[in-house]
């Protein structure tokens, strides 16, 4: 018998505001490879695609006349290894939680809601984040960017972690901030739970979602229709 719901949760601007650690990870790899860092604005704008798009959207954005460094592998392979290795050792300096994450996360929990991640970070520093800012345990499954041959926007990052939880997609929500996360619950045709001032460079109204929240407190009653439906 599967599970009365299913929640899937994207991590970066949505569980959490990982925004000043990647920020910094990011500014440390555009030194050393001696382009401009960015602010925090800047940063969010990048964040949801993972580390290489994020590195060669900031290089574009900044060195467009630098175009062979861009279309260099060896170069672009270096700057993102150089990115995960500082920023795996730097996961949870100035992280923290989205205001009411972790009582929604335990009220969910005391509910026999099933609980995942989808997340366009790599496996590895998700499930290490989580453990670190300590809710790991309350998800039955993490996927990354590179759990799957595919990642959001696809729709079958979500629906694979779905089918995995055996989970049913009539009774399934996804939670996120961007629209990697709104474009791949529209087309997986599950309810779409955004919030405000995501890690997107889009505004609200063009984002698919059928509910709007600042962040997880009060949750609960959005979430207690779907569970009596």
């Amino acid at each position: 018998m599967s599970q009365k719901l299913t929640i899937i949760f994207d991590l970066d601007g949505t569980l959490a505001d990982t925004a000043p650690d990647l920020l910094k990870a990011h500014n440390h790899v555009m030194k050393k490879f001696g382009y401009q860092t960015k602010n925090i604005d800047e940063i969010k704008n990048y964040v949801g695609q993972g580390a290489a798009v994020m590195i060669g959207k900031s290089i574009w954005s900044s060195a467009k006349k630098e175009l062979s460094k861009i279309t260099d592998k060896k170069i672009k392979d270096e700057m993102i290894k150089e990115f995960l290795d500082f920023y795996g050792k730097n996961t949870v300096v100035d992280s923290k939680l989205i205001e009411g994450v972790y009582d929604f996360l335990k009220w969910a929990k005391s509910k026999n809601i099933s609980m995942g991640v989808c997340t366009n970070k790599q496996e590895h520093l998700a499930v290490d984040f989580l453990k670190k800012i300590k809710i790991y345990d309350f998800f039955e499954y993490v996927a990354g960017r590179n759990t799957f041959d595919y990642c959001k926007p696809d729709p079958r990052h979500l629906t694979s972690i779905i089918e995995i939880m055996n989970g049913d997609l009539k009774k399934s929500i996804m939670i996120g901030d961007s629209e990697n996360d709104s474009e791949a619950a529209k087309s997986a045709g599950i309810p779409m739970i955004l919030l405000e001032d995501g890690y997107t460079e889009k505004k609200v109204e063009q984002l698919y979602h059928n509910h709007l929240i600042k962040n997880f407190v009060g949750l609960e009653k959005i979430v207690s229709k779907y569970l009596n439906d």
